[in-house]
């Protein structure tokens, strides 16, 4: 199935969005950060498809927030927040994700199964973390049921 990129529609406001939480390098600060979050989030919506998920949804949007990934294995709802950093000086991706940003998340949520006329089905709340350090490889960390 191909990713709703949040484009139009009820529900949700146009554009590819941001990842957030990026603390990355790039001359022009907010650009860098940015586009070292859309990184993170391809490497892990990738990361994520060869372990046999489908992806539904990529940065959803609405007038309360942000859905990073949105994805299925057939029996339950996966929504998936990607945090990226460049190192590992602002603590690790996945420490970024807070109970306040929990809770939003799973607001959201609500208003993405709305949209989607989805009436009831089991949702596992994961987080994906991701170093992208300058010159090296990513790594990626999944934490299954984060919240």
């Amino acid at each position: 199935m191909e990713a709703d990129r949040g484009s139009g529609g009820a529900g949700r406001s146009g554009g590819a969005g941001r990842s957030g939480g990026a603390d990355g390098a790039g001359e022009s600060g907010t650009d860098g950060r940015n586009e070292l979050g859309r990184r993170g989030e391809q490497i892990a919506a990738d990361h994520l498809q060869r372990q046999g998920l489908v992806l539904l949804s990529k940065n959803w949007r609405c007038r309360q927030g942000e859905l990073d990934l949105v994805l299925t294995d057939g029996v339950r709802l996966i929504v998936c927040e990607v945090k990226t950093r460049s190192g590992a000086g602002f603590g690790t991706p996945i420490e970024a994700v807070t109970r306040r940003k929990a809770s939003k998340i799973r607001q959201v949520t609500r208003y993405w199964l709305a949209a989607h006329r989805v009436r009831w089905c089991e949702v596992r709340f994961d987080v994906v973390g991701v170093e992208c350090p300058p010159g090296g490889e990513p790594t990626v960390q999944h934490l299954v049921e984060a919240f």
